[in-house]
């Protein structure tokens, strides 16, 4: 059992999403930076989809009510048992009344807090993630509050040794300006070409308005080809026809702000996406503050295919590292 002394700033439970329902309007919630948080599960021998706490901007105050492992992974908010320094990315043994709590972020957004035996939570359409907008999943649909009292999971874990660390090279690193890495479409050619030139060239500055729903980011205004709306479409020239929005997706509504759409957003609508965020920088995206600078790269399919792959790549080294100890 954990209990919640105090709950932080957005405290949520979440595993690798609600797969399976987009078609229907369920977006997958889930973690978003789900290299972090499976290399977390990793480290206190979890299955990967367990259910982590993800941790964003001020962390929460818990007090454990049994032994445990623990692993903390992320951006860098520093943890602290019992108001000591403790490491991140690294497998942590928690006592019976131990206190773990969070100083202020340094890089990074978000942390993801694993529990040997994993979140227990009810399954709600196969996932225990929780979509806060709707109300559904993780602990009562929402985000932690004080005084609530999480169930640790009984469910079989391995066996990985304390003080148990990820090498140095596969831990990543936060900075204050990112490139993110994007596949232009479905709709950049609603675009103009100064514009389009303008979206992959200066640095966009993320606005306050940055959540799991999405992103949204300032920097200029871009233009969209005049033309006729066809039927079906909004009257602004940034609407189309109703399509399907991957998750990552990007649109500028009017030409202004674009907006990044993430994990709790909505699965489609009538504005046109003119790039989306490859799978492999969604976990950087998560890892972005606000106020904090993004420029847009434009790459191939094979590069983010190769990019995915890398991915997977580093998470197999970290499971070979952690058998290695």
């Amino acid at each position: 059992m954990i209990k919640v002394v105090k709950p932080g700033l957005q405290t949520t439970v979440q595993d690798l999403g609600r797969i399976g329902y987009y078609e229907i309007g369920m977006p997958p919630s889930g973690a978003m930076d789900k290299y972090s948080f499976t290399i977390a599960n990793l480290l206190v021998g979890n299955e990967e989809n367990s259910a982590t706490l993800e941790i964003t901007y001020m962390g929460p105050e818990l007090e454990f009510q049994q032994d445990t492992r623990i692993a903390i992974t992320g951006g860098e908010i520093p943890p602290k048992v019992n108001g000591q320094p403790v490491p991140m990315w690294e497998t942590l043994v928690i006592k019976k009344g131990d206190v773990l709590s969070f100083d202020f972020v340094k890089q990074g957004a978000r942390v993801y807090l694993a529990v040997a035996g994993g979140i227990d939570v009810p399954l709600i359409m196969g996932s225990r993630s929780t979509y806060t907008l709707c109300g559904i999943g993780g602990f009562e649909g929402r985000a932690l509050q004080a005084g609530d009292l999480l169930q640790i999971g009984n469910m079989q874990t391995k066996s990985v040794k304390p003080g148990t660390r990820i090498p140095f090279e596969l831990i990543p690193q936060f900075a204050k300006t990112h490139e993110i890495r994007v596949l232009m479409g479905l709709c950049s050619y609603r675009l103009t070409e100064e514009s389009k030139n303008r979206f992959l060239t200066i640095d966009w500055t993320v606005t306050p308005e940055a959540n799991r729903v999405g992103y949204r980011f300032k920097g200029e205004r871009l233009n969209f080809i005049p033309r006729e709306q066809p039927f079906g479409a909004g009257s602004n020239p940034s609407n189309v026809v109703d399509l399907g929005y991957p998750i990552g997706s990007i649109q500028v509504p009017d030409g202004i702000e674009p907006i990044a759409l993430l994990n709790d957003a909505v699965t489609g609508g009538g504005y046109a996406t003119i790039a989306t965020v490859i799978s492999a920088d969604l976990n950087r995206m998560a890892q972005i503050k606000t106020n904090e600078k993004a420029r847009f790269v434009p790459v191939s399919l094979e590069q983010a295919l190769a990019a995915r792959k890398e991915v997977k790549s580093n998470i197999e080294k970290v499971k070979s590292a952690i058998a290695a100890e």
